[in-house]
């Protein structure tokens, strides 16, 4: 019976843990975090559309 008991404390507390260490965001930061995300697609893009122009005109 000893052991029962310690094995189900044992899960409560490892699952406290696990729940209670989970980063949690607001929603402000939630989209400033999807802007970015967007700003830096954007950017990477843009670099691949100059890349492409450049490998482009270097042929003439």
């Amino acid at each position: 019976m000893k052991k029962v008991i310690i094995t189900l404390f044992s899960f409560v507390f490892v699952a406290t843990i696990l729940t209670s260490c989970r980063e949690k965001k607001s929603t402000g930061e939630k989209i400033k975090d999807g802007v970015e995300e967007v700003g830096e697609g954007i950017e990477e893009a843009a670099e691949e559309v100059k890349d492409e122009v450049d490998d482009a005109t270097d042929g003439n």
